[in-house]
C-alpha cells in the first residue's frame, strides 16, 4: 500500500451529510483531520526523500508511481477543505435562519404541528374543509386523557375553532402543549384525518444541533414547519 493511501485512511474527511447533522463536531474533525494530514505529509516527504537517496541508481522510482501518490494525497487534502468549507457555509445558513425566525418573535403564527399550544388560556387551529361537514376536534393532555372533545359544524373553505383552556367541566387548563387531531365523516362510521395547522404567538428561537427550532410556549417546532405569519389585529 502507498505512503499516501495510509495517509488518505487516517485523515478521512467528515462528509456534507455528516457537516449537516452536527456543525461543531464536523468543524473539530475537519480541523484535527487537516493537522493529521500535515504530520503525514511531513513523514511522506521524509520517506519519499529517504527512498530517492537511497534508490538503486540501476532501477529507479517509477515516476508514474511517484505521481499517483502525490496526486492522491493532494486529492485528501481537497476533500477536507472542502468540507472544512462546507461547515461554515451550514453555519452561516444557520445564523440567517435564526435572524429570520427572531424577527417573528411576538408575532402570531400558524405551523404545522399535532402540538398545539395553550397561551393564557387561549388556543387555536385552523383547517379547510371541502364540504360542509360535522368536524370533530379531539385534545388531549401529556398524559393521553381527552379534556377537549367538540364536534363544529365546518363551512366549506377555511374555518377556525379557537379554545379557551376548559375542559368538559369548565375546569381552566395550564397553559402547555396539548395534542390535538381534527376529523370529519365521511358518510360512514369511519372517521377521515383533516390537514390542520395550529396558531400560536412565537415566543423563541432556538437552535440544537443542526435545527432551528421555534418556541411557541410550551411547543417546539422546526422552522421550516412555519406556515404562515398572521397580521396583528387591529
Amino acid at each position: 500500500m502507498s505512503v499516501a493511501s495510509i495517509a488518505a485512511q487516517q485523515t478521512q474527511a467528515p462528509t456534507a451529510s455528516a457537516a449537516a447533522a452536527s456543525a461543531g463536531t464536523s468543524t473539530a474533525a475537519s480541523g484535527n483531520a487537516l493537522v493529521s494530514l500535515t504530520n503525514n505529509f511531513n513523514d511522506f516527504l521524509s520517506l519519499l526523500t529517504t527512498q530517492l537517496q537511497n534508490q538503486d541508481p540501476s532501477s529507479p522510482m517509477d515516476t508514474n508511481q511517484f505521481t499517483s501518490e502525490l496526486v492522491e494525497f493532494a486529492g485528501v487534502e481537497q476533500q477536507i477543505n472542502t468540507n472544512s468549507d462546507l461547515t461554515q457555509l451550514v453555519s452561516l445558513t444557520q445564523a440567517g435562519q435564526i435572524l429570520q425566525s427572531s424577527s417573528i418573535v411576538g408575532k402570531q403564527v400558524a405551523v404545522t404541528s399535532t402540538q398545539m399550544p395553550l397561551q393564557q388560556g387561549q388556543a387555536e387551529v385552523q383547517f379547510n374543509s371541502v364540504i360542509p361537514a360535522a368536524t370533530t376536534i379531539a385534545v388531549t393532555n401529556a398524559a393521553g386523557a381527552t379534556v377537549a372533545n367538540p364536534t363544529i359544524a365546518a363551512t366549506a373553505g377555511a374555518n377556525s375553532w379557537t379554545w379557551n383552556g376548559q375542559d368538559a367541566n369548565g375546569n381552566q387548563l395550564p397553559d402547555g402543549s396539548y395534542t390535538v387531531a381534527v376529523t370529519q365523516q365521511n358518510g360512514s362510521s369511519s372517521a377521515t384525518a383533516v390537514p390542520f395547522t395550529v396558531v400560536g404567538t412565537a415566543t423563541g428561537v432556538d437552535k440544537t444541533g443542526s435545527a432551528v427550532d421555534l418556541q411557541m410556549g410550551a411547543v417546539s417546532v422546526d422552522f421550516s414547519n412555519i406556515q404562515s405569519v398572521l397580521p396583528a389585529a387591529n
